[in-house]
Formats: structure tokens, C-alpha cells, sequence
């Protein structure tokens, strides 16, 4: 040991460097955030169990880190979702469960959690739908370092698609005007094009042109946001992944009416759907269309899929992986034609469970699972501390960082999540047996709700309403709701 220290002392002495101590050993390097947003995603994934998906880049992306089976929105519905997301701050806390309503209206000195990053030196960049544009909501610029990214393609390819809309080209551009009130075209597609024909390809071209750029200055951590608009409505997808899939392997919904016993204003009338050329105005839809429309979905998955799949491997070839938190998360699910129902808008299991795979080097396991219970507001607080930030004061969620080091672990034995109809507000609380629904105006007495309660261990298919058989577990979870704040009104 003395000769290896006489070693050393003549090395620093030729050379002028110094060896620090284990107590002056610089700070780890801030870690870089990518944050993959994808819209109206449910868990119809190969590394969920599904058969019938084709995902294999999500695949091997929860192969890296841990996938999280009970995870859940705050609210099934695109702008509040992301607000929950970004602020970390339920829909019933900023009064705001509607689509135009944009969150700086309730909290205008809200930091996102981009923005968040900002302040603390990361070069913040967002690209594609990350807050919810459109129906007269708007971007926030204070999130990013950058002005935000949106491609300039259409939605739709075939030009027979493009005329069923009734717009101007200029119109027809992704999200260029308010959705609401606009004629729809075909609500499905699949056309003989290349990637970047649609949104998501144009997307991640950027998207891999910015990691690129991000690796040339390692000294400044990045936090890059990118959000993929399919498997959202409509579900154009180049041909090619259509063709991936067998159309007669997808099997309709056999329970299709909504649950015995509930409430008449619980179910979804999915009027989204209803926009679209080709379907019907009322009542149900065709086998066929059933089918095809089913098809369509899983066709637009694996295109986002494999979109995500360059992404993955932009990082690994650009060195940053192995420095880079990575978070892949649904803003809701979707009705795929169980309850009868389609689209999202609802509180029921189908709208919104959502997939959340977080890969975290130094801190997660690869190829683990967790069946904890976490909720969109969680992803904020945990984000920080990985990144050994500071967690700013107010927020509605909690850090899972302790999930992701024991995945056997929890810290929630209930998540929450909301839905209006009208002035009626559906509260919810999810355990990881029992979903509870309160439909009542805020602030209006308890006696005046209607309740639902389903049991996913004897009936996880919600086929009946078990609130007037189980009044000891109603009480129960009421009590747990008693204990949150009381909902704003729609503000």
C-alpha cells in the first residue's frame, strides 16, 4: 500500500492531476428525462399479455426497466389526463374537466414539471401532443427552453380520404383549427405510404434529429417531451401494419351492455366516434365495423410502436441511454366495444387503466413488474427525485421511487380519478380490488348520490353494480373520498 501511494504521489507530481477523495468526488451527472406521451393508448400490448399486439419496441423497452400493471388516469379525457400529468394536479383540484378550459386559467403561476426541469438547468424541448391543443386550449410556452414542435402533415394520406372531410388542405392540417364542429372524414385508413406520411413518423424524424443534437452537449441534461397522436381517432396507419395483423383474430366484445344496475348517466355515449363518415348516428355498430374499427386500433398501435422503436434507438447510438430516465405512458384507455361502449369518457376500468413503463438506469430492475397502485399526478414527484430535484410544495401526487427500487412494494392502497357528466361528477376510488363511483355536484350533501361498486376479484368484467349488495364496503370507500377535498366546480 505504501508503494502504491508513493506511486500515485509521483503521478500527481509529473502530472499536476489531482485525485479527489470519495468526499470531494464531483456530483453524478444530472440524468436526462425522456418523457414518450401517447394518446388514447390502453395496455393492448405483447409485454401486457396481449396476444394479438404486435409492440415489439414497447416490448423491449419494459424488458429495460419495470411495467407497472396497475396503473391509472386521473381523468379519461385528453386535456385533463395532461394536466395531471404536467402539473401533477387532479382535475377536481384546479376545477377544469373539459377539453377547452386550459389549466393557467385555475393556477397561473402552475410550474409544469417541464418547466420545473427548466428552472433546475435542463434544456426542456417538447414535439408532437404532450398539453392538449385544440378546442380553443392552447400550449404553454413557459415548460420549454425551445418554442414547441408540431409537424405540418395530415391526418389522412388517400385523397378519397382527404375529400370525405369537406376542408381546405390548408384546413385538413393536423389539429390546425378547434376539432369541435369540424366535418370528420373516414374514421379509419391504411394507406401504401411511408412512415412519415402520418403525424408519428414526422415526429420522431425530428424527435431523432433533437437526441442527436442533446448528445453533442453532455455538459446540459436534456428533458425531451414526445407525444404520439395514434392509436388516437382516426386510425390511419401505413398499410404495412395493418398487414401485420390477422382482421379475423380479433374478436368482438361479448358483454355489450352496460352494467346491471348502474346509473343511467354512467355510461359513455361516444359521440367522438360518431363524428367520423361511416358510422352510425344511433345505436350500435355492425360486427363488421366492429372488427375493422378493432383492427384499425391495433394497426395505429404498432405503428406508434415502431415509431417509438426509432426513438429507443436514437438514444442507444447517440451514448445517452445509459444517462437517460425514460417514461412511457398512456393519457387514458379506451372502449373497444365492451359495455357497448367505444372511445374513452367514462370511469370504468377499460378508460382508464393506462400502460406506464418507467426505465431509471441505476435505480430499476430490468424485466420487473409492479402491481402497486400509481396514478398519472405520481409521475411528477417521482421524476424528481430521480433526478435529485427538489419536489415542489402542493402537489397531489407522490414519488414512487421506493415502487421502483422494490417493485413488490407499494405506497397507495387507493388511486383516484374523476369524470363529469353535465354538472354531475362521477369520484372515484380504485383499490386494487374495488372500483367506488360517487355521481353528485360538488359540494352537494352525500345523500344525494348515486353510487356504483364493482368487485374485480369475483367480477372483473363489471357486469353488475354491487353497490346495494355490499353496503359495508360503499361505506367504506366513501369514507376514503370523505377524506379528499371536495371538488371544484367546472371553472
Amino acid at each position: 500500500m505504501r508503494c502504491r501511494g508513493w506511486m500515485l504521489l509521483i503521478l500527481w507530481m509529473a502530472t499536476g492531476t489531482q485525485y479527489a477523495s470519495p468526499v470531494e468526488a464531483a456530483e453524478p451527472t444530472p440524468p436526462n428525462v425522456l418523457l414518450i406521451c401517447v394518446d388514447d393508448l390502453k395496455p393492448v400490448l405483447g409485454c401486457y399479455g396481449d396476444l394479438l399486439a404486435k409492440t415489439p419496441n414497447l416490448d423491449r423497452l419494459a424488458a429495460r426497466g419495470v411495467r407497472f400493471d396497475r396503473a391509472y388516469c386521473n381523468q379519461a379525457v385528453c386535456a385533463p389526463s395532461r394536466n395531471a400529468l404536467l402539473t401533477s394536479l387532479r382535475s377536481e383540484t384546479l376545477g377544469i374537466y373539459d377539453l377547452a378550459t386550459n389549466f393557467r386559467k385555475s393556477r397561473p403561476d402552475a410550474v409544469t414539471l417541464p418547466q420545473h426541469f427548466k428552472a433546475h438547468g435542463y434544456r426542456t424541448e417538447g414535439l408532437g401532443k404532450l398539453f392538449h391543443v385544440g378546442h380553443g386550449n392552447h400550449e404553454d410556452p413557459p415548460s420549454w427552453s425551445v418554442p414547441h414542435w408540431k409537424a405540418k402533415v395530415v391526418g389522412y394520406a388517400l385523397p378519397e380520404s382527404k375529400a370525405l372531410t369537406g376542408l381546405t388542405k390548408e384546413e385538413a392540417l393536423f389539429d390546425n383549427k378547434p376539432a369541435q364542429g369540424l366535418p370528420r372524414g373516414a374514421a379509419f385508413e391504411a394507406a401504401d405510404v411511408a412512415d412519415n406520411e402520418y403525424y408519428d413518423g414526422a415526429l420522431v424524424d425530428e424527435a431523432v434529429r433533437r437526441v442527436r443534437a442533446a448528445a453533442l452537449l453532455p455538459e446540459q441534461p436534456f428533458f425531451l417531451g414526445v407525444g404520439f397522436v395514434k392509436p388516437h381517432l382516426p386510425f390511419c396507419a401505413p398499410k404495412k401494419y395493418w398487414d401485420l395483423h390477422d382482421r379475423q383474430s380479433f374478436l368482438l366484445a361479448i358483454l355489450r351492455d352496460a352494467p346491471l344496475g348502474a346509473p343511467a348517466l354512467a355510461p359513455t355515449q361516444w359521440g367522438e366516434l360518431r363524428q367520423y363518415k361511416g358510422i352510425p348516428e344511433k345505436g350500435a355498430l355492425p360486427d363488421d365495423l366492429q372488427r375493422t374499427l378493432i383492427h384499425g386500433y391495433y394497426a395505429a398501435v404498432s405503428y406508434m410502436d415502431a415509431q417509438v422503436g426509432r426513438l429507443l434507438d436514437a438514444l442507444d447510438e447517440a451514448g445517452v441511454a445509459q444517462n437517460t430516465i425514460i417514461v412511457l405512458w398512456g393519457d387514458h384507455g379506451w372502449h373497444l366495444g365492451d359495455h357497448g361502449q367505444w372511445c374513452k369518457h367514462s370511469n370504468y376500468e377499460q378508460a382508464t387503466r393506462i400502460p406506464l413503463i418507467i426505465v431509471a438506469p441505476g435505480v430499476t430492475t430490468a424485466q420487473t413488474s409492479s402491481t402497486a397502485l400509481i396514478e398519472s399526478v405520481d409521475l411528477y414527484p417521482t421524476l424528481c427525485e430521480l433526478a435529485h430535484l427538489p419536489t415542489p410544495a402542493g402537489l397531489d401526487g407522490r414519488s414512487q421511487v421506493p415502487v421502483l427500487k422494490r417493485p413488490s412494494t407499494s405506497i397507495k392502497d387507493h388511486v383516484r380519478h374523476v369524470y363529469p357528466r353535465g354538472p354531475i361528477l362521477g369520484r372515484v376510488v380504485r383499490t386494487a380490488r374495488h372500483r367506488l363511483i360517487e355521481w353528485k355536484k360538488p359540494g352537494a350533501a352525500p345523500a344525494t348520490a348515486q353510487i356504483e361498486l364493482y368487485d374485480y376479484e369475483t367480477d372483473p368484467a363489471e357486469t353488475r353494480n354491487l353497490a346495494s349488495e355490499q353496503p359495508e364496503v360503499v361505506q367504506e370507500l366513501r369514507a376514503v373520498l370523505e377524506l379528499a377535498p371536495e371538488a371544484k366546480p367546472q371553472r
